[in-house]
């Protein structure tokens, strides 16, 4: 009998469409192994079992499942995108309880391609953090549950990780997606804007966040994303001219020695392939940090509106009384988002893709960060992930991906980056390093190794 367990989305699909297994077995197995395993990392803030099980076998009786690329994949949904039948909390006591009418559009291209959803997935409340906690849960490293998990996509990122699903869905406003990519081993792909439909919260974060998938290979994230974008996937085979930078964009916050190792150990491996990589600094601007925190308080300050104050956590409405300021002051009336991307296009002409860290130091601990005042939050969020917004604030594709270890053994990972259009492109560089240097794909206690 083949374990359903730790196969990537492209096997279960194939299998399903293959009829060498049914929907509802592969469901079941992962709901089983959800019960088994979520208590010690806190990924789901619900599980949909019944619904679940019902869902895979009106799958099975499917006119084209043979066509369908996601066929019989269970999947996570980040706990801020509409699930038809389900709630959306979005890490908060002060949303509401009644259950979705209609599915997130990329909740709805997942579930035409065949995937099951198994559950919704926690979040820091609003979605603001880089760490994952609240009233509903928390969401734990599944290399090490004693760290955090990262957010604000920690719950789909932590699902992957530790092989309670073979791929997720999450988002990206500040680096939602890469950083719980980075702490937990797995791949994390940020869309360009516009290449997947949005609709997250109340304006995307004046259009910085972003969906896309989280998986464990390059290939499902391909799969996952041309599904998202709605679009055959595409296996780019030019020549890239690679830059390799060490340097944190944000003035202050600098990068710890493992992550610039990281960087300068994936420049080796590239140049010992005959890549065409070079060490070049991007010309990072003064303003890039003040501008994304203005951005990052007044989207909350947006998502806010409406909700009872009282209920919020008080970093979070110190957050969004920030953004209300912000609001008024020049920092949110110029466009620096335009300005930003001006400045970095010379170099983005220049080179293909730019590797570079995925998080200047490791994610804090597992603790009650929402009971913790929001400058310490902000200072800590500062300090490990000051690699991930400027490409939030140009909205330019950037993905995460697993590269060599931390001391203690978590997995480290590197950052690649490249202009408009370059989703395929991330992935085949992607490609080419999980091939040249293949990680583990979930943590021990998961899946198999690969």
């Amino acid at each position: 009998m083949t374990n359903w367990i730790g196969l990537t989305a492209h096997e279960i699909a194939a299998a399903v469409r293959d009829k060498r297994v049914t929907p509802r077995e592969v469901v079941a197995a992962h709901l089983a192994r959800i019960a088994e395993g979520d208590a010690r990392v806190g990924a789901f803030r619900t599980v949909r079992t019944q619904a679940a099980l019902e869902e895979a076998d009106e799958l099975a009786a499917h006119p084209e499942l043979a066509e369908l690329p996601l066929a019989g994949v269970p999947v996570a949904v980040k706990d801020n995108l509409a699930v038809r039948g389900e709630a959306t909390r979005n890490g908060t006591a002060a949303s509401s309880a009644a259950p979705a009418t209609t599915d997130h559009e990329t909740v709805a291209r997942l579930r035409a391609a065949g995937a099951v959803v198994v559950g919704l997935t926690n979040v820091p409340e609003l979605c603001v953090f880089g760490t994952t906690e609240g009233v509903h849960g928390t969401a734990r490293n599944p290399w090490d549950p004693s760290r955090t998990a990262g957010g604000s996509s920690g719950g789909s990122a932590a699902a992957v990780a530790a092989g309670l699903v073979p791929i997720a869905l999450g988002n990206d406003g500040m680096g939602s997606l890469r950083i719980p990519a980075a702490n937990c081993g797995v791949l994390g792909l940020k869309p360009g804007h516009g290449r997947v439909f949005a609709g997250i919260g109340n304006g995307d974060w004046f259009g910085m966040a972003e969906n896309g998938p989280l998986t464990t290979t390059v290939a499902d994230a391909r799969l996952m994303f041309s599904v998202l974008a709605g679009e055959r996937p595409q296996c780019p085979t030019d020549p890239l001219r690679i830059a390799a930078s060490s340097r944190s964009p944000l003035l202050g916050a600098g990068v710890s020695r493992p992550y610039a190792d990281a960087v300068r150990a994936a420049t080796r491996l590239l140049l010992d392939d005959g890549q065409d990589v070079e060490h070049a600094d991007p010309p990072y601007p003064l303003s890039l940090g003040p501008a994304a925190l203005a951005r990052w308080t007044a989207g909350t300050a947006k998502d806010a509106e409406g909700l009872d104050p009282r209920r919020l956590a008080p970093r979070t409405r110190r957050h969004a009384a920030a953004g209300r300021v912000f609001a008024r002051t020049p920092l949110m009336r110029t466009d620096h988002a335009s300005r930003l991307r001006e400045r970095l296009a010379p170099f983005f002409e220049r080179y293909d893709v730019l590797i570079m860290p995925a998080l200047a130091r490791r994610g804090p601990a597992a603790a009650p960060w929402h009971e913790r005042g929001w400058l310490h939050n902000l200072l800590v969020n500062t300090a490990c992930a000051p690699t991930t917004p400027p490409w939030n604030l140009t909205g330019w594709p950037a993905l995460s991906l697993p590269f060599g270890s931390l001391p203690g053994g978590a997995p480290c990972s590197v950052q690649l980056v490249a202009a408009p259009g370059g989703e395929y492109r991330l992935l085949a560089l992607a490609e080419r390093i999980e091939a040249l240097r293949p990680w583990q794909r979930t943590a021990p206690g998961g899946t198999a190794a690969r």
